[in-house]
């Protein structure tokens, strides 16, 4: 059965086709559906172990690796070949065991977001997860909700659907029950409605015909393939991986030209050159990602923070704007009717009677358009008491964010009446008079930080449907006035996100007055307060001031959130965005970190990149805090391993020129750096200073390098102190040399981790992990003691003098001095902090980063987003 047979048959058919009634399917035959047409889910994305293999391997420096083993084993170092060989495997299945553990984490907490949908079993309506849909289920569709499978329309009031993930067009589409004729192109069939398109307005009872593959998108996505856009973290990494490539590149060829032109043998050059060139690329670096990355994950899941994807923990922690909405995070969400009053404020049954007749809720299936006001209304024992019996709703125009109100045709025992229920600013305006104690009322509400509705009507003898130009001529009824206090918790987490350095913006639907009086209850500095119909007012130029001066945005649109945060972006600033209505999606969309929480709408959730399981400020700070802490972490391997080891490498480059032999073997070189590398697994679990969680962190290619440039030729200068001690002083030969050197080398450039690890005094004002300084320091003693152990011979070294250790350890003192002095001296300069440069204008964004991508669990597909370069 055709999607274009669906829309150009008539109801009676397509009903009989998929062998169902408008009064929905049994359980049991249901279940049998299920059974031969599977569950209703697109699964783009699975946890699969050879996708994350693939990952592992498409790195540089690990090719870089492959092929220098390669070439060692056919010029006959097999030794070499082997110990190259261990560093590729323990690099590469460090990484798999780790990315490969936190996906599976990952996936297990995602499936605890649901997305469920209304549908009508046994004559009951209940909510169900859209897996278990089938074709000839009945639904209904309300404002908010991702459509869940592909279904033609039975029944719609005021249905407009958002269909931009499969036509590109922003406008929404208008629904209807008219069958579309044979020949008209689908994205003109009026009457149906495609899974992953956005219910914008109104609400529908519809029957599927369609589900998982078999939908238009499914079609789709089972054209698409799994992988996913490169994050700016990811960026950087590949960006470091090529300057290391073209660093190593380099020095390989010179150390090789110079070996052939002083008549060295050719294999034996060729050896110490790749060597040279695997010694100066920090060959466990993704190892040490993945690791920093699984263990965030793992602790963000306790802390109820699911993470779509790993290396959106380091973007989490790029944020230093945060706009929010105010309703459940900065007050309770808990929000309780406490006054039904009229114009005067008088308490008065009426106002509630109308209210409630023109609210958008069934209490008995609790229709996922029913907003937390309404919820509360109907909550209200008051309410309980005053539904008046004999009254009947013959028709409704549901709530949508351009009206802000929701109307509903009422036949009630004075005779038809229109009652119209909204915003007070949009209500009052189309009111005939307004009572002057109305806004004088309204203002003294506002202050008290209440959340107010307007309730108004008409008498509508004459009406049999309504429309959005029926609102008009009405009489004030009164006001329902709400309650939703501060959050206790709210004041901490604000602090909090202070001192992270995230400047905090509440964007909000509500009054102005209400936003500012929560603002000042939980002390967020009051910056200006700007409503949506000034922002749309204001010009491009005026806008963007108005976004960076102003921190409480009230009244504002769905439209008007998303240009905000582009506004902002266009600054520079990285903004992360906390929503959870369908009114927050484009905002979610255009955010460099889109947050939403476990209850959020549908197509909340699927916008988001981060999903907090417990919708609190706190969770968030703690979670910025951890992708700043992981990044942190990383720069510390970066710096410490760029830095020590092209020193050593130059070192061993300037020493094979000048003397008569190499001044360590080649598998002396990487036995060196498996040791030394192997030490820095534990800087995942390294502190890190407070002061480094204060901003933001970001990559800084320019900084690396120059950082590597500074700190390389200070250990150099060590290297040549210790071959002047070792020839000079203790008249060593080839061995010795190359023992002395080797655990000189490996003493510097492992115990230099406890300087560069922080910009503080080490151990003094800044303690390093207690794993990280055990294995460094068992490391430096494995390395001695191999040039001991039985194994001394095959490796090619010696035992050494006791004056040698000696002499070695006052020069490593002397070597950790210099580099706090130089430390000192170079961030002294007016330069970038490691890893936290200034942002620079116009930086690059991810394009199409969310484009065509879907939920992790392959359940609903999520609107794409295109991303454009901010300059």
């Amino acid at each position: 059965m055709s999607a274009a047979g669906v829309a150009a048959a008539s109801l009676a058919e397509v009903l009989g086709w998929l062998g169902t009634s408008a009064g929905g399917l049994s359980g049991s035959e249901a279940a049998a559906r299920l059974a031969r047409h599977g569950p209703n889910s697109l699964r783009t994305h699975r946890v699969s172990a050879w996708a994350v293999l693939r990952r592992q391997l498409n790195n540089a420096v690990l090719a870089l690796l492959a092929a220098t083993a390669v070439l060692s084993y056919f010029l006959g170092d097999s030794t070499q070949a082997v110990i190259i060989g261990l560093i590729l495997v323990v690099s590469i299945g460090l990484g798999f065991l780790n990315e490969y553990r936190a996906e599976r984490a990952t996936a297990a907490l995602h499936s605890r977001v649901r997305h469920n949908a209304l549908v009508r079993r046994d004559g009951h309506d209940l909510k169900i997860d859209v897996n278990e849909l089938v074709p000839g289920d009945v639904i209904r569709l309300s404002l908010g909700e991702l459509v869940p499978a592909d279904v033609r329309l039975i029944a719609v009031n005021g249905l407009e659907c958002n269909e931009s993930i499969l036509t590109g067009e922003s406008t929404a589409a208008e629904k209807s029950v008219t069958p579309a004729s044979p020949d008209a192109a689908l994205s003109d069939s009026t009457d149906l409605a495609f899974m992953g398109t956005v219910v914008s307005a109104g609400d529908a009872t519809a029957v599927v015909y369609a589900t998982g593959l078999d939908a238009q998108f499914g079609k789709i996505a089972a054209g698409l393939g799994e992988r996913q856009p490169e994050t700016d973290f990811q960026t950087g990494l590949r960006r470091f991986s090529y300057l290391l490539l073209q660093v190593a590149m380099t020095l390989t060829v010179m150390i090789l030209a110079t070996n052939l032109l002083l008549r060295r043998p050719v294999i034996e050059s060729v050896l110490f050159a790749l060597a040279i060139a695997v010694g100066i690329t920090p060959q466990l670096l993704p190892a040490v990602v993945s690791t920093s990355l699984a263990t965030g994950s793992r602790r963000l899941a306790r802390l109820k923070v699911l993470v779509k994807r790993l290396v959106c923990i380091e973007d989490l922690g790029d944020i230093d704007i945060l706009i929010t909405d105010k309703t459940g995070t900065l007050t309770e969400g808990h929000i309780t009717l406490i006054q039904a009053v009229d114009a005067a404020g008088i308490e008065s049954d009426h106002v509630l009677r109308h209210g409630l007749l023109a609210t958008d809720v069934d209490p008995d299936c609790g229709g996922t358009s029913a907003n937390e006001l309404d919820a509360a209304l109907w909550d209200c024992e008051a309410g309980r008491r005053v539904v008046t019996k004999g009254a009947c709703r013959i028709g409704e125009l549901p709530f949508d964010h351009t009206r802000r109100a929701t109307s509903a045709l009422v036949d009630d025992a004075g005779g038809r009446v229109l009652i119209v229920k909204g915003a007070p600013e949009q209500v009052l305006a189309h009111c005939r008079a307004v009572p002057d104690a109305a806004q004088p009322l309204l203002d003294r509400l506002f202050g008290q930080g209440r959340r107010v509705v307007a309730v108004a009507s008409r008498p509508a003898p004459d009406l049999t449907a309504i429309d959005a130009a029926d609102e008009t001529g009405l009489t004030l009824d009164g006001f329902l006035v709400f309650a939703d206090p501060p959050k206790d918790a709210a004041r901490d987490s604000l602090a909090r996100l202070a001192e992270l350095g995230i400047e905090v913006k509440v964007a909000t639907g509500d009054n102005a007055q209400v936003a500012e009086k929560v603002c000042a209850d939980l002390g967020l500095p009051a910056k200006g307060c700007v409503s949506g119909p000034e922002l749309a007012e204001l010009d491009d130029a005026g806008f963007e001031a108005a976004a960076k001066a102003a921190n409480v945005f009230a009244r504002i649109s769905p439209e008007q959130k998303a240009r905000l945060i582009t506004a902002l972006r266009r600054t520079g600033r990285s903004v992360g965005f906390l929503g959870d209505g369908v009114n927050d999606a484009l905002a979610l969309h255009s955010a460099d970190v889109g947050i939403s929480v476990d209850t959020a709408t549908d197509v909340a959730k699927d916008a988001a990149d981060v999903v907090l399981l417990e919708k609190d400020l706190g969770v968030l700070a703690t979670g910025v805090a951890e992708g700043r802490r992981i990044f942190a972490n990383t720069i510390k391997y970066v710096l410490m391993g760029t830095s020590s080891n092209f020193g050593n490498m130059f070192s061993a480059a300037a020493a094979s020129a000048v003397l008569t032999f190499l001044p360590m073997l080649p598998s002396q070189i990487l036995l060196n750096n498996i040791l030394y590398d192997s030490s820095q697994l534990a800087i995942p679990t390294d502190r890190v200073d407070e002061e480094q969680l204060h901003a933001p962190s970001h990559w800084n290619i320019a900084f690396i390098r120059r950082f590597m440039l500074t700190f390389g030729p200070v250990s150099s200068l060590f290297d040549f102190l210790t071959f002047g001690l070792m020839l000079g002083v203790l008249h060593a030969g080839p061995v010795e040399f190359r023992t002395g050197w080797f655990v000189e080398s490996l003493a510097t450039q492992t115990l230099i981790i406890f300087a560069i690890r922080t910009r503080r005094i080490p151990f003094v004002r800044s303690r390093p992990g207690g794993i990280l300084t055990a294995t460094t320091l068992a490391v430096v003693a494995v390395g001695v003691t191999l040039t001991v152990s039985v194994l001394a011979r095959p490796l090619g070294f010696t035992p050494l003098p006791w004056q040698f250790y000696v002499a070695l350890a006052l020069l490593t003192i002397a070597y950790l001095a210099l580099v706090e002095m130089t430390k000192m001296v170079f961030y002294a300069e007016p330069a970038h902090p490691p890893g936290q440069p200034q942002r620079i204008r116009g930086r690059e964004h991810r394009i199409g980063r969310r484009a065509a991508r879907f939920s992790h669990d392959g359940r609903l597909p999520k609107p794409g987003r295109p991303r454009s370069a901010v300059g």
